[in-house]
Order: C-alpha cells, then sequence, then structure tokens
C-alpha cells in the first residue's frame, strides 16, 4: 500500500479531493489532503504574509507531523507549483510526483511566469486588496451538478502566491519519477504544453484524461486509478 499527499490548487481546499480520497483508502492506502494557509476552511487564517512559500511549508508541516515517507505527492493545477516546492526541499520522502493538469515551474519562475500570458494578466487585474477571487465553476468545466457545491467551496486567493518566485535549492525533485496529467475537455486548456513538453521525455510519464480542469470531482475512479498507477 502506499501513503497519498494530494494538493490542491488554487481557490480551493482540501475538501475538493473527498472523492478520490475515499477511493484511495478503501484500497487500503494512506491518503492526506491538507488545507493551506488562507484557503478552505483555513480562510480565516490569510493575512498579508500568506504566499507560495507558506504553502510550502504547509504541505511540509503534514510530511513531519505524520512522519511520512515514500510518498506519491499530487498537485492540482496551482498545486503544481506548491509540489515542486515541497519537492526539492525533501526528496529523500517522495516517491513520485504526479502535476494534475498543474502549473510546472522552473527555479525563480512565479505562478504568473508559467500561465499563458493573458490569464495572468487577468488575475493581477482582478486582485482586489491583494485577493483573486475565484473565477466560477462552470469556467473549468465541472460537470453541471457540482457546479454549485464547487462556487460555494472556493474563496478568494492571496495574489502573492501567484506572484512570488519559486526558489529551488537542491535539484533532488528532478530524480523523481513524475507523471502528467492533462484535462483535455475545457479551454484554456492549462496542461496542453506541459503535456506536449513532457510526453517524451525521459523520467516523465504523460497522460490525458477527457473532462474539466477539475479532475478530481468529475472522475475520481479514473483519478484513483492514474495515481495508483504512479506508485
Amino acid at each position: 500500500m502506499a501513503t497519498f499527499v494530494l494538493v490542491h490548487g488554487a481557490w480551493q481546499g482540501g475538501w475538493c479531493w473527498a472523492r478520490v480520497a475515499e477511493l484511495l483508502r478503501r484500497a487500503g492506502h494512506d491518503v492526506f489532503t491538507p488545507t493551506m494557509t488562507g484557503l478552505g476552511e483555513r480562510a480565516h487564517l490569510v493575512s498579508d504574509e500568506t504566499d507560495l512559500a507558506m504553502h510550502v511549508e504547509d504541505v511540509l508541516a503534514v510530511i513531519a507531523c505524520e512522519e511520512l515517507s515514500d510518498i506519491v505527492l499530487c498537485g492540482h493545477s496551482y498545486g503544481g507549483m506548491v509540489i515542486t516546492g515541497v519537492a526539492d526541499r525533501a526528496p529523500d520522502l517522495i516517491r513520485s510526483l504526479v502535476y494534475l493538469d498543474a502549473l510546472v515551474p522552473s527555479d525563480g519562475q512565479a505562478a504568473l511566469d508559467v500561465l499563458p500570458a493573458e490569464i495572468a494578466a487577468g488575475l493581477r487585474a482582478s486582485a482586489v486588496n491583494g485577493k483573486v477571487a475565484p473565477g466560477p465553476a462552470e469556467a473549468f468545466s465541472v460537470n453541471e451538478a457540482d457546479c454549485a457545491w464547487v462556487n460555494r467551496r472556493n474563496v478568494a486567493q492571496p495574489l502573492k502566491t501567484f506572484d512570488q518566485p519559486m526558489q529551488l535549492v537542491s535539484g533532488g525533485a528532478e530524480l523523481l519519477k513524475r507523471t502528467y496529467i492533462y484535462a483535455t475537455g475545457w479551454s484554456p486548456g492549462l496542461g496542453q504544453p506541459f503535456f506536449e513538453r513532457y510526453q517524451h521525455q525521459p523520467g516523465w510519464t504523460a497522460i490525458s484524461v477527457p473532462c474539466g480542469h477539475y479532475v478530481m470531482i468529475d472522475r475520481p475512479d479514473d483519478l484513483a486509478r492514474m495515481l495508483t498507477s504512479a506508485i
């Protein structure tokens, strides 16, 4: 059996993984779904100091306090920034990385650098008091039955989490087994350039799934199988 740490994307919280976590636990795996500071049930803790580095520390703290090792570490969307930082800090504790329709930064890149220019500009322009409101679930092609639920749960995200550059020090993540999952069923298709880059690159497995951006909500059974294959 394996240990999974599932890291949510922007505006979300650990709640978004409930269906996938249940399936993995039913199969006998250990699953942790941390919520990062300022989001989900921790939205009341948001401050001017909430940034990418804090979110990396959030996940590292779970790994340390739960004494986890041999981890399959998965990040969705913005969560790809976070798991890249975590893997750089603790590569010896991680079995493999899974980028779920996620951003994959290089050293010195912020999320706003990795995103398509028009999306990055829109996030900057829409920030109010240092926070970016969530887009509607419909914009991410969430299935109709779950749109209201997602819209109720998502909260504003601090702009600093998008604007702070990634600082990599060890390069250890480059040696890990890595999987990229591209969700093809929505536009602008955040994962397409990464999928095209990694499908023929050594050390990577690149696969696609025909659904919207919130794969863990729309296709939990498929995602559980894909995560299990990353063990």
